[in-house]
């Protein structure tokens, strides 16, 4: 189980973000000890873009459609929000995955903005963000007009996603 639920990224992907967000990394786990999914996030920006960022969230396929992914998601969200005081938390997803984008916007997140060729220079990406009780105006979540392009982003975020997804489905 574990192993089909890392293959995201390679081993030494996830032990950075263990060793420096400890805080954002979970792993939800069910009888027997077996893998039920995992959150995995970071916090980063300055400023009024100081935020909790979703690397991925994971469900294996036996555990979806039970509210893990929302519980993980608001676990992460309270510690940006209570503990690290961030604006907000953003998260990329495939423009493609329906699935994922229907189940981030019940859970407050809104499409901030389209990346360009963001997927492996081939499918765009979604920035999704959801603002926390410091945004009190809620400027972080004001969509952009246009598309960006990876290049564009800033603190270094696209790094960490061309090579994976936060995909639950």
């Amino acid at each position: 189980m574990i192993i089909v639920l890392l293959l995201q990224f390679n081993m030494s992907f996830y032990m950075t973000y263990l060793a420096r967000w400890p805080d954002y990394f979970h792993v939800a786990e069910g009888p027997g000890n077996r893998i039920m999914g995992y959150i995995m996030g970071k916090v980063e920006g300055q400023g009024e873009s100081w935020h909790g960022h979703v690397t991925a969230v994971t469900v294996a396929p036996e555990y979806r459609r039970q509210q893990l992914a929302k519980k993980l998601m608001n676990l992460l969200e309270d510690i940006s929000d209570k503990i690290d005081k961030a604006y907000f938390v953003d998260l990329f997803v495939r423009a493609s995955n329906t699935p994922a984008i229907k189940m981030y916007e019940k859970l407050g997140y809104v499409i901030y903005r389209r990346v360009l060729r963001y997927y492996s220079g081939e499918e765009d990406g979604l920035d999704m963000r959801k603002a926390l009780s410091r945004d009190v105006e809620k400027k972080s979540i004001i969509p952009l007009k246009r598309p960006v392009t990876p290049d564009e982003l800033e603190d270094g975020i696209s790094e960490s996603f061309s090579q994976g997804s936060t995909s639950i489905y």
